[in-house]
């Protein structure tokens, strides 16, 4: 495999948004990334806040481009501001470090691709991201 599929991409934001209604979240908006850092899905459900598109693309793609997921770049940027400033600066501000960005793997551990989720508060755009990586059979990285 060398990226998560439309299919599986598809699956991913169902089962994400599903979660998300199921816990009664505010709306979401779900970014889905092969393992290039190219969109394969985007959804913004009903009511999502207008940035929210950008904030889901910053999630995954910064775990993706640091092979961290976000939650892991949240804890740097608390203890080494600097270096996630100078990330920043460098991916011209397309990073977003904070939980709702998750890595996809294979069942072997290969990176496939990141999911990220904004619309909630960030530790549930995460478990979103989790839920909609599990149902497409992939195993996910959310960070520690």
């Amino acid at each position: 495999m060398s990226g998560i599929t439309l299919a599986q991409a598809r699956t991913i934001v169902e089962a994400a948004r599903k979660h998300g209604r199921a816990l009664g979240l505010a709306p979401l908006t779900v970014a889905v990334l092969d393992s290039g850092g190219h969109l394969v899905a985007l959804e913004r459900e009903d009511r999502s806040g207008i940035l929210r598109p950008e904030i889901a693309f910053g999630k995954a793609w910064g775990a993706l481009g640091l092979g961290l997921g976000s939650r892991e770049l949240f804890t740097r940027s608390q203890t080494s501001p600097s270096f996630v400033n100078a990330i920043a600066m460098a991916s011209q501000g397309r990073l977003v470090p904070v939980p709702g960005g998750v890595l996809a793997e294979s069942a072997s551990g290969e990176i496939l691709g990141a999911v990220g989720i904004s619309g909630d508060v960030s530790d549930n755009d995460e478990a979103c991201a989790v839920a909609g990586i599990e149902a497409a059979g992939l195993k996910p990285r959310p960070g520690t």
